[in-house]
């Protein structure tokens, strides 16, 4: 592996149940448990992440593909799942990615309708590193740091 490879995030604790992630670059997002009474409802949960980071990276794939054709109308893609808790430990089952685009009538539409589906399939199968990883899996190494 490489050193450009390496992609990293800096997960700190603001307050109880609130934490903020910063990444190599600078940007920062707010997230929490969900259960703080005092939460923004609008913060996201780490199980929320998971999801918008499966629909954000199949989004980017698809729409990169299919703009360049013509700007869609709609473009909006769901992801959902059911949290469950059995002998293996807190998961996500049943994921489902839904794309709802559409497409103006004119020039490149009927192309970019055309390459929608190949392109989410493409997207699926080969393109969209975190369902990729969320769905061949990968071991999670954790480290205590004395300090």
């Amino acid at each position: 592996m490489t050193d450009n490879s390496l992609r990293s995030v800096t997960v700190e604790r603001t307050a109880a149940g609130r934490y903020v992630a910063t990444n190599a670059r600078g940007g920062t997002l707010a997230f929490g448990t969900g259960t703080d009474a005092d939460a923004d409802p609008a913060a996201f949960t780490p199980v929320e992440l998971l999801l918008a980071a499966i629909g954000g990276c199949t989004a980017v794939d698809v729409d990169i593909a299919t703009s360049r054709h013509a700007e869609p109308s709609r473009f909006t893609v769901t992801i959902a799942g059911h949290k469950i808790s059995d002998d293996l430990g807190n998961r996500m089952t049943d994921l489902s990615v839904t794309f709802s685009v559409a497409f103006p009538e004119g020039e490149g539409a009927e192309r970019a309708r055309a390459i929608l589906p190949r392109a989410v399939k493409t997207s699926h199968d080969r393109l969209c590193t975190v369902s990729r990883t969320v769905e061949i899996g990968t071991p999670v190494g954790t480290t205590v740091e004395e300090g």
